[in-house]
C-alpha cells in the first residue's frame, strides 16, 4: 500500500519530497532500489514532514499515533488501515485534529516494496471515517490527495465501516485461509498443482496475505468478524444440508440467490 502510494504521489507537482521510515533493512534497500522514496529517515524525523502516511499493520498505527503527539498543528496524519474504530478511539486527543482515518479499498494479497503497483489507487474507493473530528486543514489536504489519486470518496462512521469491512473484506480473508488449510490437510501438493484450477486459485488467493497484518486486523475487529463468520457458517450449513438431503431445487435456489450479487456489480 505504501509503495504503491509513493509511486503515484511522485507524479504530483505539489509533492516536493517523499521519504520512508521502516525498521526492516531489506525493505529499505528494496524500496530505494525501486525508487519508491528518496531516502529513509528515523521515526523522530518523520514528525517534521507536512503529511505522514501510516501504511503499516493496524496495531502499529495505534503505536505510531501515540508517538506523534508532538507534531506541528498543521501536520496531517493519514492512516491506511483496514480497521477504523479502535484506531480512532486510540488516537490521542492532542492530535485528533491532525488525524484523518482513511481506508483505501484496494490492494493485493502481496506485500513488501516489490508489491508496489503504479495506479493501484486509481478509480478505487476510499472510505474517510469520522472526518468531522479532523481539522479543517487536514480535511482539505486529505481530500486533495485522494482526488489527485482519482479515488472515489465515501464518508461514514468508524464503527459502521468496521461492520461493513468484516463482511466485505475480513470474513472473506478468514474463509480463504480456511480453504487453503482444508485442502493442504487433505491433498498432497502434487495433486494440488495438477488439479487446482481457476476456482480454487480464486478462492485461496487471499491466503497469500501477510499473517502478521491480518492477525492484527482480526484482533481489532473481532466482534464484527465473528458475527460475519457465524452468518457465513449458517449459509454454508443450509447449502450443505440441501445437498446432503438431495433437495436439488433448494440447492439451485441457493445458488441462484447468490447470482444476484453480480446484478449489483454488472
Amino acid at each position: 500500500m505504501g509503495g504503491s502510494l509513493a509511486l503515484s504521489l511522485k507524479k504530483f507537482e505539489y509533492v516536493e519530497e517523499i521519504v520512508g521510515c521502516d525498521h526492516n533493512e531489506l525493505h529499505q534497500k528494496e524500496a530505494l532500489k525501486l525508487g519508491l522514496v528518496k531516502k529513509f529517515v528515523p521515526f523522530e524525523e518523520v514528525k517534521h514532514y507536512d503529511v505522514i502516511f501510516l501504511a503499516i499493520p493496524v496495531d502499529g498505527i495505534i503505536d505510531s499515533l501515540r508517538r506523534l503527539t508532538d507534531v506541528d498543528e498543521d501536520t496531517t496524519i493519514i492512516d491506511l488501515g483496514s480497521t477504523k474504530a479502535k484506531i480512532v478511539q486510540s488516537c490521542p486527543d492532542t492530535i485528533r485534529r491532525n488525524f484523518v482515518a482513511a481506508h483505501p479499498m484496494t490492494g493485493t494479497e502481496n506485500f513488501g516494496p516489490s508489491a508496489a503497483i503504479e495506479g493501484l489507487y486509481e478509480n478505487k474507493v476510499v472510505v474517510l471515517c469520522d472526518l468531522e473530528a479532523s481539522g479543517e486543514l487536514q480535511q482539505k489536504v486529505a481530500k486533495k490527495i485522494f482526488k489527485s489519486l482519482k479515488m472515489k470518496k465515501y464518508f461514514m462512521g468508524a464503527r459502521e465501516h468496521d461492520r461493513h469491512a468484516a463482511f466485505i473484506s475480513h470474513m472473506p480473508h478468514a474463509v480463504s485461509f480456511s480453504i487453503a488449510n482444508t485442502v493442504m490437510n487433505q491433498e498432497d501438493k502434487n495433486n494440488i498443482l495438477a488439479l487446482a484450477a481457476g476456482g480454487f486459485r480464486s478462492m485461496s488467493r487471499l491466503a497469500k496475505s501477510s499473517p502478521y497484518m491480518w492477525e492484527d486486523i482480526f484482533r481489532q475487529n473481532k466482534d464484527n468478524l465473528i458475527e460475519a463468520i457465524e452468518l457465513f457458517e449458517r449459509e454454508l450449513s443450509m447449502l450443505k444440508n440441501a445437498v446432503k438431503e438431495e433437495k436439488w431445487e433448494e440447492v439451485h435456489k441457493i445458488m441462484e440467490d447468490g447470482n444476484r450479487l453480480y446484478e449489483i456489480w454488472d
